[in-house]
């Protein structure tokens, strides 16, 4: 064994890069036996809290935990490397030096890169708690991130050039200029997300409507750059988040909280069809029980108004009648303010608006008890299902644009057009 051992030395002497090659070799096998049993005590440490994290807030926060052991793994063989390369024999100074310098900066990148996803566990982790949609972290965080990470690259420049910290930063003085023309926007979106978070204006969850950037649907992420919107149709639309301040949008979350949507909707009635309701008309509008109350109260005051002017002697055209569409106009109201979806404590009208050249606007100005959409839908569908089928008991009609049918059937229907139309000669 000793023979075997000199024998060894001895062709080790005649080759000396071999015993160079021999010794790096080495160095980097036991590199890696570290690197392997550093990575093993690391999760030996802390596999009870990744276990407890996955039973209790799921897998998703275990993959920042095994990102940060993994690189904080990697700083025991750079260390073992920058103390070993020293002994390594035949190699030049400068070798050695520049092998410790690159051995340093790698240890401060993978310092800064750990602690990165040390941060990413810390947003996931805030993200669990009840209040974190209305206080997001993610803008802070990341601008954490970003100063670390430069604090990370100066210190590793300083490192590989072997140069004094305190020599580079004097330098940034100079370049304070550069500096904000290249990270404007970091710092326009900075102090967006501060103005975001401190006045609530924009929270995850919130339905935003921002039709400049073609935003209309929920917020799933604001981050210190952009703000994700899941639009209604399933796209997704990222956008600058100092936008929120500078530009304006509409936020659906009063509706939300209100409880009650609105409903602000009108049918067009046909002009020709208003007119007055004789004593049979209002006999049997009284089968509507919603109605009792305001015939007989429309009754009484039209009464005694037209009775003072018989005692004036005025002449009878001056008297006042009741409308068929007065009348369903009471009715609508009548009919909303029973209805079971309609929220009885927010605004209630059913008014007439300007009549133009599609009719006269009959609009339903009231809000819902609920805020789900599928809900609501039905809700003034089911209105305006009604208000349609129940008109022709007030005698009014629909305002429509006469159709492709509509003009067929009057020509079929009328001598003088077909008399004018050209016969054919077969």
């Amino acid at each position: 064994m000793q023979e075997l051992y000199s024998s060894f030395t001895d062709t080790l002497a005649i080759y000396p890069w071999a015993e160079t090659l021999l010794a790096i070799a080495g160095l980097l096998l036991l590199a890696w036996l570290v690197n392997w049993i550093a990575r093993a005590i690391l999760r030996l440490i802390f596999s009870r809290r990744l276990s407890k994290d996955e039973q209790q807030r799921g897998a998703q926060l275990r993959m920042p935990q095994l990102r940060a052991i993994a690189r904080f793994a990697n700083i025991a063989p750079a260390l073992v490397i920058a103390a070993g390369i020293g002994a390594v024999p035949g190699l030049p100074e400068i070798i050695v030096t520049i092998t410790r310098n690159v051995c340093g900066a790698f240890i401060i990148v993978t310092i800064a890169v750990a602690a990165g996803h040390l941060l990413d566990y810390a947003n996931l982790v805030y993200q669990r708690r009840p209040d974190a949609p209305n206080k997001p972290i993610k803008g802070y965080l990341q601008v954490l991130k970003l100063v670390l990470y430069i604090i990370a690259a100066l210190l590793t420049i300083a490192t590989l050039v072997d140069q004094n910290p305190l020599i580079l930063l004097s330098g940034l003085g100079a370049m304070a200029a550069v500096l904000m023309l290249v990270f404007q926007d970091t710092i326009l979106s900075l102090v967006a997300s501060v103005q975001i978070s401190s006045n609530g204006s924009v929270r995850v969850g919130d339905w935003i409507e921002m039709p400049q950037v073609n935003a209309d649907g929920d917020v799933v992420d604001i981050a210190l750059h952009t703000v994700t919107v899941s639009n209604w149709d399933k796209t997704l639309t990222t956008f600058p988040t100092r936008k929120l301040v500078s530009e304006s949008f509409k936020n659906w979350r009063g509706m939300s909280q209100s409880g009650g949507r609105r409903i602000k909707r009108s049918l067009y009635l046909d002009q020709t069809s208003v007119r007055f309701l004789s004593d049979e008309e209002i006999a049997h509008l009284h089968r509507f029980a919603v109605l009792d109350n305001y015939l007989d109260e429309k009754a009484a005051e039209l009464a005694e108004w037209n009775s003072s002017l018989i005692e004036q002697g005025k002449d009878p055209i001056n008297s006042r009648r009741v409308t068929n569409l007065g009348t369903f106009r009471a009715y609508m109201n009548q009919y909303l303010r029973n209805h079971p979806g309609i929220h009885q404590e927010m605004t209630l009208l059913v008014r007439q608006l300007q009549p133009g050249p599609t009719g006269v606007p009959l609009e339903l100005y009231c809000f819902t008890n609920t805020v789900a959409w599928a809900q609501y839908e039905g809700i003034q569908s089911d209105i305006f299902d009604h208000m349609l089928a129940i008109l022709p008991e007030f005698g009014l009609r629909v305002f429509q644009q006469p159709s492709g049918a509509d003009l067929h059937d009057i020509s079929q229907h009328n001598p003088l057009l077909l008399a004018a139309a050209p016969q054919d000669t077969q």
